[in-house]
């Protein structure tokens, strides 16, 4: 089964933590956006990890990238509304988008994030 990956679905992964084999069922066909894959590479830098090597990782992992475009940024704008109660992130609010205009579902270690599902219509599944 595919999915868009959000930036919580891929730390793990890489980082090999909890809920990664989950990320690893969901690999061949999955979806990344860039601004979750900045994300990403930037939580990595933080642990002194230079964003080369994890572009290089997230290259290796063969998924589709898709870049942050105009519809999406608009898709993006539109879901602050509904989901602000949860206190979702651009990058949160990103990642739904791709959902929705893929019509797949997301993978997300972030309970808070998964608690839109009913509010933006979209399944979305947790790792751990």
């Amino acid at each position: 089964m595919t999915a868009v990956l959000d930036a919580s679905a891929i730390l793990a992964l890489l980082l090999a933590e909890q809920g990664s084999d989950a990320v690893l069922d969901h690999l061949a066909n999955a979806h990344l956006g860039t601004v979750n894959m900045s994300e990403a590479i930037a939580k990595l830098a933080e642990r002194g990890i230079p964003a080369e090597q994890t572009r290089q990782q997230i290259d290796r992992l063969e998924l589709h990238i898709h870049d942050f475009d105009p519809d999406l940024a608009e898709r993006t704008a539109s879901l602050r509304p509904p989901t602000k109660p949860l206190g979702l992130s651009l990058g949160d609010r990103a990642c739904l988008a791709l959902a929705l205009r893929l019509g797949l579902p997301v993978l997300t270690a972030d309970r808070r994030m998964a608690e839109a599902d009913k509010l933006v219509g979209l399944r979305i599944e947790t790792i751990r």
